[in-house]
């Protein structure tokens, strides 16, 4: 039977975790937590935030960075093996002598079925991290899964998502750390329009779920120290329905469960150029 013709239905969790910047050893205890919490909830997939083992544009990169497959990401996938769950997670990679701001897609069996590298590298994040070169999706029983990186999905940079879907995309993945300034006032300025737009946009033209967290807590070194990482992690499904997002803060460290389904593609190659048309799509 062909699962990718099927809607597919299961319980997504969002792990809103705790990051600190340069203690590998206790994110990575909260990671490994909130991915065996989400399989006793009945979670089949949990997405974890970006570079979540040292915290993003952390100094501490330079040296404690480790190699995909390494110390870190065998840590994730022994969870994800033990608690039979797929696991979407943000670690930061060496690669010889550069550094990579990457994310991984771990199967219930332990294995990394990807690895993505992020491309949309802030200019600020340029000095640590080199810029990833390539788009892939996977396939899998739950249907076709595409990873990226949180400003991989800016409104400016869409093209991303956009090939992602066109690659057959049902569920994209977005490892993310959203900050703001330490100021910042979540009741007069609302945080998350930014990415309900662009998630939206992608959701809507190809009937995907689209999914973004982001870990929280303070920013303790790089370009952005003293900002706050502040969660707001968010789930856009098909048609551009909010389903889930997460509370804001730099503590709100949360487990947020959530029913999805997965919708397949109707259309491949060239007649989603006439899809997205009739959909007032006007890009390329």
């Amino acid at each position: 039977m062909n699962r990718e013709k099927e809607n597919i239905s299961f319980k997504l969790a969002m792990g809103q975790m705790l990051v600190e910047g340069g203690n590998a050893s206790a994110n990575l205890k909260r990671a490994t937590q909130m991915i065996k919490e989400a399989a006793a909830q009945g979670c089949t997939v949990i997405v974890l935030p970006e570079c979540l083992d040292l915290g993003w544009t952390d100094p501490s990169a330079r040296e404690l960075a480790q190699p995909i497959p390494g110390k870190y990401s065998d840590q994730l996938c022994q969870a994800a093996r033990q608690a039979k769950i797929y696991v979407a997670a943000g670690l930061t990679e060496r690669a010889g002598d550069r550094i990579y701001n990457a994310a991984v897609l771990i199967s219930p069996e332990g294995e990394i079925l990807r690895k993505h590298r992020k491309i949309n590298v802030l200019d600020i994040a340029q000095d640590l991290y080199s810029t990833g070169d390539s788009l892939a999706v996977t396939r899998t029983p739950l249907g076709t899964i595409g990873v990226n990186i949180c400003s991989d999905n800016f409104p400016n940079s869409l093209a991303l998502g956009h090939s992602l879907a066109r690659m057959g995309a049902q569920l994209l993945l977005s490892p993310s750390a959203w900050a703001v300034d330490a100021d910042h006032d979540n009741n007069q300025e609302p945080y998350g329009d930014l990415w309900k737009t662009a998630y939206t946009t992608l959701a809507k033209l190809y009937d995907l779920t689209v999914v973004g967290v982001s870990n929280v807590g303070w920013m303790r070194g790089g370009p952005w120290k003293g900002r706050k990482c502040i969660g707001c992690s968010l789930v856009i499904g098909p048609g551009g329905k909010i389903l889930a997002q997460g509370p804001y803060g730099e503590s709100a460290e949360s487990l947020v469960v959530v029913p999805i389904t997965l919708v397949p593609p109707k259309v491949t190659g060239t007649a989603i150029t006439d899809m997205l048309a009739s959909k007032g799509y006007q890009g390329p």
